[in-house]
């Protein structure tokens, strides 16, 4: 892996956002962890959805207490915890899989199946009344939170949905809280939602996956690089059901992605006609890493594989995605966005 001989005075800064898609945050980790590895880059700001909440809770809490190197363990601490919890659980590829499907899937497991069908007739108020979530107990292990609401920097942000009345809460550093990183992982379907101040939540990605706009309001560097998990573009119409939900979700979960992007492409036309000050507006750089043809070709039971061999190969996915990113894009960091916005997002 080639990195710069030596550490340069200026670093370029970045604020990241991280998209959620369940155990596909893996991919997310492997981005984080290469780009953690880079001495030109500073994170200046994350916010995170869902894993992407998890993600940025636990980057942030490394960094708070020990810069990259200390990020880098602790999501590395992290996921393997999840991929632990996975040992122990029905809930896991079978033999079958592991020969004959795709990779990540889950289609030949009779956890797996056992748990589709349950999932579509009791709520988790049924299922799991006393509530256990060990992906919290994971959470708090690799998280300082008290240190982390203390630390100076980096700013991190995370949403969650209000169940009640359909708004978007963005948690900021001061409020971060175990509480708030599992709100915005919460999936109606597998969680009672979170109570927090005696409000409900549900998964931010309802609402947010992740917003953007906290980024803007916070001023600082102008660059943001997203990391996205739920593909924007599929190889085909979906005919079965479980493909067709899944479909749905993902539409879903990247419309205001979507309507954000297109904001930030119209604000910039205007700037560059001269119709808004652009010393008054920020121009925003965007940036994506993403591996939208292989997480496309996974099906709906892989975001719930934690188990440990495919986790790695989404990390070294993420891995390579972010070297090539750093190696075609790095130079316009600061300078311009090296996505295409119209062509990706409008």
């Amino acid at each position: 892996m080639a990195m710069p001989d030596q550490t340069p005075t200026i670093r370029k800064r970045i604020k990241l956002a991280l998209q959620g898609g369940g155990s596909h945050g893996a991919f997310t980790w492997g981005v984080l962890d290469r780009l953690l590895q880079d001495p030109r880059l500073e994170v200046e700001a994350i916010v995170g959805t869902s894993a992407g909440a998890m993600n940025a809770a636990v980057l942030a809490g490394g960094l708070a207490a020990g810069g990259p190197a200390a990020a880098r363990r602790r999501l590395a601490e992290f996921w393997g915890r999840v991929s632990d919890m996975a040992r122990l659980s029905p809930v896991q590829p079978s033999p079958l899989d592991r020969l004959a499907g795709p990779a990540g899937s889950m289609s030949f497991s009779p956890g797996w199946m056992v748990a589709d069908v349950m999932l579509k007739l009791f709520s988790p108020y049924q299922i799991n009344p006393t509530n256990e979530n060990p992906l919290r107990d994971a959470l708090e292990a690799c998280v300082d939170f008290v240190g982390l609401r203390a630390a100076a920097a980096p700013a991190v942000f995370v949403c969650a949905t209000n169940v009640l009345n359909g708004r978007l809460r963005v948690f900021d550093r001061g409020e971060m809280s175990a509480a708030a990183v599992m709100a915005s992982a919460c999936l109606p379907q597998l969680f009672q939602a979170v109570e927090i101040d005696g409000q409900h939540y549900w998964d931010g990605g309802f609402s947010g996956n992740p917003p953007i706009f906290p980024l803007i309001y916070m001023g600082g560097s102008a660059d943001v690089v997203i990391v996205q998990l739920n593909p924007i573009n599929i190889p085909e119409v979906p005919r079965d059901m479980r493909g067709i939900m899944d479909r749905i979700n993902m539409l879903a979960f990247n419309s205001s992605l979507m309507r954000e992007m297109r904001m930030i492409n119209f604000v910039t036309e205007l700037i560059d006609r001269g119709d808004l000050d652009g010393s008054r507006h920020m121009r925003m750089h965007i940036h994506t890493i993403d591996a939208e043809a292989e997480l496309a070709a996974l099906d709906a039971s892989s975001k719930l594989n934690a188990d440990e061999v495919f986790l790695r190969q989404l990390f070294d996915l993420g891995t390579a995605r972010a070297e090539a990113f750093l190696a075609a894009s790095f130079d316009a960091i600061g300078v311009r966005s090296s996505a295409d916005i119209v062509a990706r997002f409008c």
